[in-house]
């Protein structure tokens, strides 16, 4: 008990000693224009990503815990990069699974398959055939793929890809403010620490 206390002191120390801050320029950047919000509100963090980024890939079993303890009042959205070539497919892929309802459930097959199985997903037939092993109907897959709603959703967030003014992934958007990714905060932890810094400034200014 008395570690976890200390623990929780140092922790506290971090987070509210100046010295120890987060500092604009240096662990995250300022976005030049906000970029609007999904659910104007609540307070936003994006992760944008690729299926094939293998630093994306190692993130997750750093942001996943983080995630499911985030309070009510922050919205966490996954936002696929679109950079060209297999980052739109992949992309469209998300976007498709996300479209069915199945994008929290079969994301972590999607990184295995290309990460640990060497299934690079080229195609709607590859990612067809790798869903279809998890429950998912082929043909309702690629239609919904080739829907007018997704692809449209597709050009959407290019657009929005384009306003965060990211170069590589994993990175990550506070409330369309700010940007910062693992190298700038740091490390996989520091990346966190800094997005619930950045959370507790935009919750203070509300």
């Amino acid at each position: 008990m008395k570690k976890l206390m200390a623990a929780a002191a140092l922790t506290a120390m971090a987070l509210f000693n100046p010295a120890m801050a987060a500092e604009a320029g240096k662990h995250y950047q300022e976005l030049r224009a906000p970029v609007p919000t999904a659910e104007p509100g609540k307070i936003e963090v994006v992760e944008l990503f690729w299926f094939g980024c293998p630093h994306c890939y190692d993130l997750e079993p750093t942001i996943e815990p983080w995630v499911e303890q985030l309070p009510e009042d922050v919205n966490f959205v996954r936002v696929p990069a679109m950079f060209g070539g297999a980052w739109n497919t992949h992309g469209q892929l998300y976007l498709t699974l996300e479209a069915m309802g199945k994008a929290k459930e079969l994301t972590p097959v999607v990184f295995k398959a290309y990460h640990q199985d060497g299934n690079k997903l080229a195609d709607v037939d590859a990612m067809a055939d790798l869903l279809a092993e998890h429950g998912v109907d082929r043909a309702e897959f690629s239609k919904t793929f080739n829907s007018f709603a997704v692809k449209s959703k597709v050009e959407k967030i290019k657009k929005l890809g384009m306003a965060y003014g990211a170069t590589g992934v994993p990175s990550v958007i506070v409330n369309g403010k700010y940007r910062l990714d693992v190298g700038s905060a740091g490390g996989k932890q520091e990346l966190l620490q800094v997005t619930d810094e950045l959370i507790a400034k935009e919750r203070a200014a509300q």
